[in-house]
Protein backbone atom coordinates (compact mmCIF):
# COMPACT_ATOMS: atom_id res chain seq x y z
CA UNK A 1 0.00 0.00 0.00
CA UNK A 2 1.35 3.37 -1.33
CA UNK A 3 1.91 5.89 2.14
CA UNK A 4 0.40 8.90 2.70
CA UNK A 5 1.96 12.36 2.57
CA UNK A 6 0.83 15.01 5.20
CA UNK A 7 0.98 18.71 5.95
CA UNK A 8 3.22 20.28 8.36
CA UNK A 9 0.08 21.28 10.48
CA UNK A 10 -1.05 17.26 10.19
CA UNK A 11 1.79 15.96 11.24
CA UNK A 12 2.26 18.68 14.55
CA UNK A 13 -0.98 18.28 15.42
CA UNK A 14 -0.48 14.58 15.96
CA UNK A 15 2.83 15.10 18.13
CA UNK A 16 0.99 18.25 20.19
CA UNK A 17 -1.91 14.86 21.29
CA UNK A 18 0.89 12.55 21.82
CA UNK A 19 2.61 15.06 24.22
CA UNK A 20 -0.34 15.95 25.60
CA UNK A 21 -1.94 12.88 26.27
CA UNK A 22 1.06 11.37 27.33
CA UNK A 23 0.46 7.40 26.43
CA UNK A 24 2.33 6.22 29.13
CA UNK A 25 6.11 6.20 27.92
CA UNK A 26 4.99 5.20 24.27
CA UNK A 27 7.60 6.83 22.59
CA UNK A 28 10.36 7.23 25.24
CA UNK A 29 11.35 10.05 25.58
CA UNK A 30 13.25 9.77 22.56
CA UNK A 31 13.88 11.74 19.11
CA UNK A 32 13.01 8.71 17.24
CA UNK A 33 10.54 6.92 19.20
CA UNK A 34 8.00 10.14 19.06
CA UNK A 35 8.23 9.86 15.13
CA UNK A 36 7.54 5.66 15.18
CA UNK A 37 4.42 6.85 17.71
CA UNK A 38 3.73 9.36 14.88
CA UNK A 39 3.34 7.24 12.12
CA UNK A 40 1.36 4.73 14.54
CA UNK A 41 -1.19 7.39 15.15
CA UNK A 42 -1.06 7.50 11.20
CA UNK A 43 -1.70 3.56 11.19
CA UNK A 44 -4.29 3.66 13.68
CA UNK A 45 -6.52 5.87 11.76
CA UNK A 46 -6.58 3.71 8.93
CA UNK A 47 -3.36 5.87 7.06
CA UNK A 48 -0.86 3.87 5.32
CA UNK A 49 2.61 3.92 6.49
CA UNK A 50 5.59 3.68 3.97
CA UNK A 51 7.18 0.56 5.77
CA UNK A 52 7.73 -1.29 8.78
CA UNK A 53 11.39 -0.96 10.47
CA UNK A 54 12.93 -4.91 11.38
CA UNK A 55 11.44 -4.27 14.86
CA UNK A 56 8.23 -4.20 13.87
CA UNK A 57 7.24 -0.37 13.99
CA UNK A 58 5.53 2.04 11.84
CA UNK A 59 8.06 4.53 9.69
CA UNK A 60 7.05 7.70 8.29
CA UNK A 61 7.57 8.35 4.59
CA UNK A 62 10.60 10.25 3.66
CA UNK A 63 8.40 14.18 3.14
CA UNK A 64 6.81 13.17 6.62
CA UNK A 65 9.85 12.46 7.93
CA UNK A 66 11.54 15.84 6.89
CA UNK A 67 8.42 17.62 7.79
CA UNK A 68 8.51 15.66 11.59
CA UNK A 69 12.14 17.10 12.09
CA UNK A 70 10.88 20.44 11.21
CA UNK A 71 7.86 20.35 13.94
CA UNK A 72 10.29 18.38 16.44
CA UNK A 73 12.83 21.48 16.46
CA UNK A 74 9.72 24.39 16.29
CA UNK A 75 8.23 22.58 19.29
CA UNK A 76 12.00 23.21 21.10
CA UNK A 77 12.56 26.75 19.80
CA UNK A 78 9.04 27.56 20.87
CA UNK A 79 9.45 25.85 24.07
CA UNK A 80 6.78 23.28 24.14
CA UNK A 81 9.54 20.68 24.71
CA UNK A 82 13.64 20.69 26.07
CA UNK A 83 16.73 18.55 25.54
CA UNK A 84 17.47 15.52 28.03
CA UNK A 85 15.24 13.41 29.84
CA UNK A 86 16.96 13.19 33.57
CA UNK A 87 20.64 13.74 34.57
CA UNK A 88 21.51 10.25 32.88
CA UNK A 89 20.18 11.55 29.63
CA UNK A 90 21.06 15.83 29.02
CA UNK A 91 20.84 15.66 25.52
CA UNK A 92 19.23 14.82 22.24
CA UNK A 93 18.40 12.42 21.08
CA UNK A 94 16.41 12.46 24.78
CA UNK A 95 13.78 15.63 25.55
CA UNK A 96 11.08 15.83 27.27
CA UNK A 97 7.97 18.10 27.50
CA UNK A 98 9.41 21.64 29.52
CA UNK A 99 7.18 23.45 32.23
CA UNK A 100 6.01 25.99 30.07
CA UNK A 101 4.99 23.01 27.49
CA UNK A 102 2.88 21.17 30.18
CA UNK A 103 1.05 24.14 31.43
CA UNK A 104 0.22 24.62 27.84
CA UNK A 105 -0.49 20.99 26.73
CA UNK A 106 -2.80 20.85 30.00
CA UNK A 107 -4.36 23.83 29.64
CA UNK A 108 -7.81 22.64 29.41
CA UNK A 109 -9.83 26.13 29.05
CA UNK A 110 -12.17 27.07 26.37
CA UNK A 111 -9.37 29.09 24.99
CA UNK A 112 -6.86 26.86 24.75
CA UNK A 113 -4.44 27.30 21.68
CA UNK A 114 -0.91 26.11 20.94
CA UNK A 115 -0.17 27.18 17.18
CA UNK A 116 -1.61 29.96 14.67
CA UNK A 117 -4.06 27.95 13.09
CA UNK A 118 -5.59 27.03 16.58
CA UNK A 119 -5.15 30.76 18.13
CA UNK A 120 -7.11 32.04 14.99
CA UNK A 121 -10.00 29.20 15.37
CA UNK A 122 -10.38 29.73 18.68
CA UNK A 123 -9.94 33.73 17.99
CA UNK A 124 -12.72 33.57 14.88
CA UNK A 125 -15.07 30.88 16.94
CA UNK A 126 -15.12 33.38 20.11
CA UNK A 127 -15.48 36.50 17.46
CA UNK A 128 -16.87 35.70 14.64
CA UNK A 129 -17.21 39.07 13.02
CA UNK A 130 -13.71 40.31 14.49
CA UNK A 131 -12.06 43.53 11.95
CA UNK A 132 -9.39 41.58 9.38
CA UNK A 133 -7.19 44.48 10.22
CA UNK A 134 -7.26 43.47 14.54
CA UNK A 135 -6.71 39.91 13.09
CA UNK A 136 -3.98 40.58 11.41
CA UNK A 137 -2.22 42.43 14.16
CA UNK A 138 -3.10 39.56 16.66
CA UNK A 139 -1.32 36.51 14.06
CA UNK A 140 1.32 38.75 14.31
CA UNK A 141 1.76 38.76 17.58
CA UNK A 142 1.04 35.22 17.67
CA UNK A 143 3.46 34.69 15.73
CA UNK A 144 6.15 36.46 16.73
CA UNK A 145 5.42 34.79 20.18
CA UNK A 146 5.84 31.25 18.97
CA UNK A 147 9.49 32.47 17.22
CA UNK A 148 10.78 33.67 20.98
CA UNK A 149 10.16 37.19 20.39
CA UNK A 150 8.36 38.06 23.48
CA UNK A 151 8.67 41.95 23.33
CA UNK A 152 7.29 42.12 19.77
CA UNK A 153 4.29 39.92 20.78
CA UNK A 154 3.34 42.39 23.52
CA UNK A 155 4.16 45.47 21.26
CA UNK A 156 1.78 43.62 18.13
CA UNK A 157 -1.11 42.89 21.26
CA UNK A 158 -1.40 45.92 22.38
CA UNK A 159 -1.27 47.11 18.61
CA UNK A 160 -4.84 44.93 18.38
CA UNK A 161 -6.32 45.76 21.43
CA UNK A 162 -6.23 49.18 20.45
CA UNK A 163 -7.61 48.78 16.84
CA UNK A 164 -9.89 46.90 18.23
CA UNK A 165 -10.90 49.63 20.77
CA UNK A 166 -10.46 52.52 18.20
CA UNK A 167 -13.23 50.57 16.27
CA UNK A 168 -15.36 50.45 19.47
CA UNK A 169 -15.38 54.23 19.19
CA UNK A 170 -16.06 54.81 15.14
CA UNK A 171 -19.17 52.07 15.72
CA UNK A 172 -20.54 54.33 18.78
CA UNK A 173 -19.60 57.23 16.75
CA UNK A 174 -21.94 56.19 13.66
CA UNK A 175 -24.88 55.92 15.80
CA UNK A 176 -27.06 58.88 16.40
CA UNK A 177 -28.75 58.03 19.64
CA UNK A 178 -25.14 57.48 21.44
CA UNK A 179 -22.62 59.89 19.45
CA UNK A 180 -23.36 62.91 21.79
CA UNK A 181 -23.11 61.01 24.64
CA UNK A 182 -20.03 59.57 23.90
CA UNK A 183 -18.33 62.86 21.72
CA UNK A 184 -15.94 63.52 24.91
CA UNK A 185 -14.05 60.39 24.49
CA UNK A 186 -13.89 60.47 20.92
CA UNK A 187 -12.05 64.39 21.03
CA UNK A 188 -9.68 63.61 23.67
CA UNK A 189 -6.33 63.15 22.09
CA UNK A 190 -4.44 59.79 22.66
CA UNK A 191 -5.36 56.46 23.56
CA UNK A 192 -5.42 56.26 27.05
CA UNK A 193 -7.30 59.55 27.18
CA UNK A 194 -10.04 58.29 24.75
CA UNK A 195 -10.44 55.39 27.13
CA UNK A 196 -10.56 56.93 30.26
CA UNK A 197 -13.00 59.09 29.07
CA UNK A 198 -14.99 56.67 27.72
CA UNK A 199 -14.99 54.69 31.15
CA UNK A 200 -15.94 57.15 32.82
CA UNK A 201 -18.84 57.81 30.72
CA UNK A 202 -19.86 54.60 30.47
CA UNK A 203 -19.84 53.65 34.14
CA UNK A 204 -22.62 56.52 34.25
CA UNK A 205 -24.58 54.81 31.48
CA UNK A 206 -24.46 51.08 32.30
CA UNK A 207 -28.30 50.74 31.93
CA UNK A 208 -27.55 50.76 28.31
CA UNK A 209 -26.02 47.82 28.31
CA UNK A 210 -27.68 43.99 28.53
CA UNK A 211 -27.04 41.89 31.15
CA UNK A 212 -24.55 40.05 29.00
CA UNK A 213 -22.38 43.08 28.51
CA UNK A 214 -22.48 44.28 31.63
CA UNK A 215 -21.24 40.67 33.57
CA UNK A 216 -17.57 41.03 33.85
CA UNK A 217 -17.17 44.22 32.44
CA UNK A 218 -14.64 45.62 34.74
CA UNK A 219 -11.99 42.64 34.67
CA UNK A 220 -12.89 42.05 30.85
CA UNK A 221 -12.80 45.12 29.35
CA UNK A 222 -11.26 47.79 31.67
CA UNK A 223 -8.77 45.71 33.75
CA UNK A 224 -7.38 43.59 31.02
CA UNK A 225 -7.68 46.13 28.38
CA UNK A 226 -5.80 48.18 31.01
CA UNK A 227 -2.96 45.32 31.33
CA UNK A 228 -2.45 44.75 27.81
CA UNK A 229 -1.53 48.35 27.43
CA UNK A 230 1.04 48.50 30.13
CA UNK A 231 3.11 45.75 28.98
CA UNK A 232 2.58 47.06 25.08
CA UNK A 233 4.01 50.67 26.68
CA UNK A 234 6.76 48.59 28.77
CA UNK A 235 8.03 46.41 25.62
CA UNK A 236 7.50 49.27 23.16
CA UNK A 237 10.20 51.75 24.77
CA UNK A 238 13.81 50.80 25.62
CA UNK A 239 13.00 49.96 29.16
CA UNK A 240 15.76 46.98 29.59
CA UNK A 241 12.43 44.79 31.08
CA UNK A 242 11.48 41.62 29.90
CA UNK A 243 8.63 39.57 29.64
CA UNK A 244 8.61 35.97 30.45
CA UNK A 245 7.15 33.07 28.37
CA UNK A 246 4.33 32.73 30.45
CA UNK A 247 3.15 35.75 30.70
CA UNK A 248 3.64 36.72 26.56
CA UNK A 249 1.07 33.24 26.91
CA UNK A 250 -1.22 34.80 29.26
CA UNK A 251 -1.40 37.88 27.64
CA UNK A 252 -2.23 36.34 24.26
CA UNK A 253 -4.72 34.33 26.34
CA UNK A 254 -6.84 37.63 28.01
CA UNK A 255 -6.69 39.43 24.71
CA UNK A 256 -9.82 36.85 23.66
CA UNK A 257 -12.46 37.66 26.68
CA UNK A 258 -10.96 41.09 26.53
CA UNK A 259 -11.70 41.74 22.44
CA UNK A 260 -15.03 39.99 23.16
CA UNK A 261 -15.87 42.36 25.32
CA UNK A 262 -15.64 44.81 22.92
CA UNK A 263 -17.54 43.63 20.44
CA UNK A 264 -20.28 43.15 23.16
CA UNK A 265 -20.11 46.85 24.08
CA UNK A 266 -20.09 47.18 20.30
CA UNK A 267 -23.58 45.75 19.72
CA UNK A 268 -25.04 46.93 22.46
CA UNK A 269 -24.25 50.91 21.78
CA UNK A 270 -23.28 51.09 18.49
CA UNK A 271 -26.23 49.68 16.66
CA UNK A 272 -28.42 52.57 15.58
Amino acid sequence: MPSQSHSYEEIRAVVIGLLAKRRGRDYGDQYSGLEESVAEEFQRSGEAVSMRNPLGGAVLSPSDSDLFLEVFWDLFRQGIITLGCDSANPEFPFFRVSRFGRQVLENQDPYFFHDLKSYETVITQNIPGIDATTLLYLKEAMQAFLSGCLLSSSVMLGVAIEDAFEDLLEAVDRNSQMQQLFKPAQKERGILRRFNRFWSTLEQHLDLLNSATREDLDTNFRGILSLLRNFRNESGHPSGRLISREQAYVNLHLFIPCCKKIYELRDDLGSS
